[in-house]
Parts: structure tokens; sequence; C-alpha cells
């Protein structure tokens, strides 16, 4: 794998010698090695830390690493000696319920710890003399999540199921904290705010999940000083008329979300299943957001090289060439977006550039073992070895083209959507790709955007005359064409319905400030498929190394997965509880993993030593594991239930393979069947 190969060009021999002639390398060497591709197939389960007698909730290192702190449903906080495997502190935390999130207030030498729990709580313990110091009764919900920033010793933030972010400054106020942001006020009064982090380089950059698929980051200092500024002008001045005054100032807040999640939302929403950040963390250099989306996948969004969702937009009249559009604005920069003026086909911010389809001959194998697995019908490991290929050759066309057509046979949640970006960037690359221009009229068809694939679908013709009466294209067509009769039918009952049924509806109106912040949201750069999370809303993923070359997560098959993060491949799955893993949380400087979930412990996990007998938390089967998740996350309740009783499922909805193209090596014709 590529994190394996890192490792080969390294002169590893080079580094030793310097760490020990000059000690300022040794902490540099740490960070560059102490999580490698070799460590990270070596992971095994280190000890059992026992002594709570609830499920473990929560877990949270101090900053060097010596200490280990967890919160349970028992109520109890407990303080570990992780390398000795030894309890130092155990205090009930005077919490009357589940205690949700642990955290050290830094620059406090480790004395002291806060904890938020289900009884609407946050709780501030000196763990010197094993008291509870602070109590805050400001939430009127349960509180999920505790945030501290590096910077600030003082200062905490608490995120609670009343939708409210609340800050706390103990130098101020060790009583009462003040709102720092009211979801209630965008999103209604039933959105509940599940998790948030502060950026570790720059502080003043909190992120926030909730309900819903945005994630919210917002700029800290701006909202202070934006309320500053409004209570210095109402004390100022007489005010004779009411204003509405904007709760956060503009810039203030910016959106990130899967770009196909908005679209699928009303359809998940139908079949009661429900997405939710279930936890937000930054990448150790602060420049990436990692998102675990209950009901769905993880997400990791670039915060500075961000890119709009991919959406196929044809404008009905004639638009400015000054600017691009994007959702239905023109933007006067660079999209993600494309639109077919003139009948043709133009992407909005890239240049026509061909790439060469040729590739060094390492990677031309690489390539025809996709394409094997492919025929094999192994559609994620052809998706895993085309990753391969794309991050070593990333402006070859034909290994996108290919990429996207494994994705549309495996069908898992998002992976139409995957298929679409792919076939955006192979048509980049290469706007004469034929079977990229044909399955990018597939994926806007299955993603719902019916009016733009009969669209696409007719561009296609035009460019490619000789493909205009095959057999594909005419089934796509017809499939189009019988969606949108469909869609029209359905309008004209709405329209002719009582206007009675559509005034009253009970579902609570956004406000244009929320509107609009959705419409300029950001799309994610990478998602990493395979895990499940659809129990419980503090399931966790977690960078893991350094430079965060891993991405970790928790599921509810009881296993925790570990994925190369710029591959985006599944390296590695362990069995970390008897039921559902909820907590990751990395060790700062060493390859060692704290984990927890519904059993009453804490595993530790490190590299084995080779002589080690085999090690029987190991999930062998990856792709099986995998596949069973997304049957999972795919199920009714009920056989969710049947599931967790141990009934063996098959059948169920979403897996099943769909009639889109089958791939070859040739790029001559579209080999299609009928779906």
């Amino acid at each position: 794998m590529f994190c394996g190969e890192a490792m080969t060009t390294a002169n590893i021999s080079r580094d030793i010698l310097h760490r020990q002639i000059r000690d300022k390398r040794a902490a540099s060497f740490q960070r560059f090695y102490h999580v490698t591709d070799p460590f990270i197939k070596r992971l095994g389960l280190e000890a059992e830390l026992q002594g709570h007698t609830g499920c473990v909730n929560c877990l949270e290192w101090n900053e060097r690493g010596d200490l280990l702190a967890s919160g349970s449903d028992d109520q109890h906080a407990i303080i570990w000696d992780p390398f000795r495997h030894k309890k130092l502190t155990t205090m009930h935390t005077g919490h009357a319920a589940n205690i949700f999130s642990v955290k050290f207030l830094p620059h406090s030498g480790d004395r002291i710890l806060v904890t938020g729990a289900a009884d609407t709580k946050v709780h501030v313990h000196d763990l010197t003399v094993k008291e509870t110091i602070h109590m805050f009764s400001d939430h009127t919900n349960r509180v999920k999540r505790i945030a501290t920033a590096p910077m600030w010793p003082n200062t905490f933030w608490s995120a609670a199921e009343d939708g409210i972010i609340r800050q706390y400054d103990l130098r101020e106020n060790s009583k009462h904290s003040e709102v720092l942001i009211d979801l209630t006020e965008f999103c209604g009064q039933l959105v509940e705010a599940k998790c948030l982090a502060v950026n570790p380089r720059d502080n003043n950059y909190l992120a926030v999940g909730a309900n819903g698929p945005f994630v919210r980051l917002y700029d800290i200092r701006m909202i202070h000083n934006y309320r500053k500024s409004l209570s210095q002008s109402t004390s100022a001045a007489v005010h004779t008329f009411c204003e509405r005054q904007k709760p956060i100032p503009d810039g203030a807040g910016q959106y990130y979300v899967a770009g196909h999640l908005p679209v699928k939302l009303p359809d998940y929403n139908n079949r009661l299943r429900v997405l939710v950040a279930t936890y937000v963390t930054f990448s150790p250099d602060g420049t990436e957001l990692l998102v675990n989306m209950g009901g769905e996948q993880v997400y990791l969004f670039d915060l500075t090289f961000k890119q709009r969702p991919y959406t196929f937009l044809l404008p009905k009249k004639c638009q400015s060439s000054t600017g691009d559009v994007q959702n239905g604005k023109t933007t006067n920069g660079v999209s993600n977006g494309i639109h077919l003026p003139a009948g043709h086909i133009r992407f909005a911010g890239s240049k026509m550039q061909f790439s060469s389809n040729e590739l060094p001959p390492h990677l031309e194998k690489i390539k025809q073992q996709a394409n094997d697995a492919f025929a094999r019908q192994q559609w994620t490991q052809a998706i895993q070895l085309y990753s391969l290929g794309i991050h070593q050759a990333s402006s070859n066309a034909m290994l996108y083209g290919n990429r996207a057509a494994a994705y549309m046979k495996r069908k898992w949640d998002g992976d139409h959507y995957d298929a679409l970006r792919d076939c955006l960037k192979a048509l980049s690359l290469n706007p004469g790709h034929l079977k990229a221009h044909f399955r990018l009229a597939r994926c806007l068809f299955e993603l719902k955007y019916v009016a733009e694939a009969l669209e696409c679908l007719d561009d296609f013709k035009g460019k490619f005359p000789e493909q205009a009466h095959s057999s594909a294209c005419d089934a796509l067509d017809k499939d189009i064409k019988a969606a949108l009769y469909s869609k029209s039918e359905s309008e004209d009952k709405k329209a002719n319905s009582s206007i009675r049924f559509h005034s009253f509806s009970r579902k609570e109106s956004i406000p244009e400030d929320e509107l609009e912040l959705r419409e300029r949201s950001f799309d994610y750069k990478h998602r990493y498929c395979g895990h499940c999370n659809t129990t419980t809303d503090i399931k966790e993923a977690n960078f893991f190394g350094s430079k965060g070359q891993y991405i970790v997560s928790g599921s509810d098959d009881g296993s925790f997965f570990i994925w190369e993060k710029e591959t985006t491949n599944l390296v590695r799955i362990l069995q970390g509880d008897e039921s559902i893993v909820n907590c990751l949380q990395p060790h700062p400087s060493y390859c060692f993993l704290a984990t927890s979930g519904i059993d009453p412990v804490v595993r530790l996990w490190n590299p084995r030593p080779e002589t080690d007998s085999e090690n029987g938390r190991v999930v062998e089967d990856m792709e099986g594991a995998a596949q069973a998740n997304q049957r999972r996350m795919n199920a009714d309740p009920l056989e969710v239930m049947l599931l967790n009783m141990g009934y063996r499922i098959t059948g169920l909805r979403g897996v099943g393979p769909d009639g889109s193209d089958d791939e070859d090596s040739s790029e001559g014709q579209v080999q299609c069947r009928p779906s």
C-alpha cells in the first residue's frame, strides 16, 4: 500500500543516526514513524482495563499521553495509567445519568477534568481532591460533547440536545455560561447539537455537528466581536422600530455537506433513517475536518482547497460568460458544476486538457488487476485498486472512468455520487471520454436529477451519433422519460388538490440566512465506507498518526475500521467490542489506540510482536464485513433487531446489482445491459 511504499523510500538508518546525534531530531523522528503501515498490520489487543460497571461512552488522553480518562453510564470517571494498566483515580462525578464526554482542561497540570452528561449538567472536577468544584445547569437537554482549546486554559464549550452551544470561562463566571450558538434560530426547536471540536492550530474555529446532513464551522472571534458591536450600538442609539438582528454575522459560519445528502434526505426520512453527525474532529494540522455521519459514511472535508458540491446545471436562459453558474447563482469563480450551452459540454472552472492513458508498468499492472476484479464482480476490490492507481496517477482519465463503473456496479450509499464525481473528473481530463459521458447521464438519473440526465443524454447522442440508437441509450432514454412523466403527473395531482393541505405544514420554516448558508456549502474530499453507524449517536471517527495518515471509526457490528486517508482504502478491521464500538482515541505520540463501547471495559491496542501467535480479533474477510454493514444500514428496524439477535438475513435493500454498464479496457464502445 501507499504508506508502506513511503516507508521504503525513507532512509531510516540516516534518521536514526540523526536522532542519536541531534536530540532535537528525536521528536520529528517519533512523529514521522510512530504510525506506519507495518505497525497498522500488526495492531492487536494489548490489555483490557476493567473498573466501570456500565457502557464506557467517552475517552480522553492528556496532552503528554501518560493518562487516560474515561466516563461511563455508571456516572463515574476513571483516570488510568495506560502503560501499567492501572486505575489511578476513580470518582463519582455527581452526575445523575450517563456521562457522554470527558475533557482535561489544558494547562491545568492534568488536575481539572470537565464532564458532560445526560442529566443536562456540566461539571468541573479537581482530581487531586476528587471533588466537583463547579456545576453548570444551563442546558435543558442531554449534554453530548465538551470541547477545549489548547491555547485557552480557562475556557471550554458544550453541545447539547437543546440545540445550543455554550461557552464557559471560569475566570468570569463559575456558575453560568453564555450562549455562543443557538441552532434553534436556524433549524427550529427540534434541532439537537451532538458534537463539536476546536481547531487545534487556530482555536478561533469551532466545528459543530447536529441532526441533519450539514456540518457547521464557526469563527468564534467574529461572533464575539459582532455581539460586542451590537451591544455598544444598542446602548448608544434609540431604535423607534423593531429590527431583526442576525444571531451570527455574515462570514462567521461556513457549512460542509456531502453533495448527495440533501437530495437523499427525503428518501432517508421516509425510511426512518436518521442522518446525524455523531462526531467531528480536525486533522493534526487543522486543515481538514473529519465527520462521522450517522446513517451514512465517514467524510473528510478539506478546509483549504474547498470545492462546491458537484451538480449538473443546465440554465434555461443564456447565462453571462463572465461567471459560472452554481446552485442557480453566478459565482464568478471555480465551481464543480457543468452546463451545456449551445449543446456542447463545458466544464466550469477547468481547462480542456487531454491526459495520456499511458501508465508506467507498475500502475498498468494495478489497473489490470482492478479490471480482473471487476470482471469477477468484486466491486470493492476493483475500487480499491483503481483508487491506488489514481493516488499515484491523478491525471489518468481512464482510471477515473473505470472506478466510476465499479462504483455504479457496487451501488452502496453514496456510490453513484462518487461515480458522478469520477465521471466529471475523467471528462475534465479527456472531454472525448465516451463512457464517462454516458455514465454521467446514468448517475444523474440515479441521483434523481432526471431533467438534467435527459439533457446530458441528448448531448451524448449529439456528440457520439454512432451510439445514439444503441440498446444502452434507448434503455436509459426510456427510463428517464418514464420518470419525467411520473414526476409531472404527481405535480399535477398536487396542484389540483386542496390548498389547505399544503398551507398549514407542521414543518418549521427555515430562515433565509440558513438557506443561504446551506446553498454555499462545500463538498467532501474523501469518503470512507465499510462501517455501520445507525444505532448510537456518540460514534467517533478520528485521525490516526501525527500527520493523520489513517482514519479510524467504530461500528455497530462491534468492530473498528482503519482506512488509509489518501487512498480511502480499508486496510484493517479489528473486533473491539461484543456489541458496538463507539469511542476511538489515538495516543498523541505513539502507535497506541484506546477504544470502548457497550462493554464496561476500555481496550488498549498497539503493534504486537512479530513472534505473537495469530491475533484472534482480526476480521479477515474485510469485504464481507463491509458488505454486511451496508446491508445493516439499509435494513428496516425489524431486520436490524433480527440481525442483532444473530439471525442470518439475506436480500436486504440497497445492495443488489444495478443495470449500469460493464467495463472493459477498450474505449471504443459503450457496453451496456438494460436496467
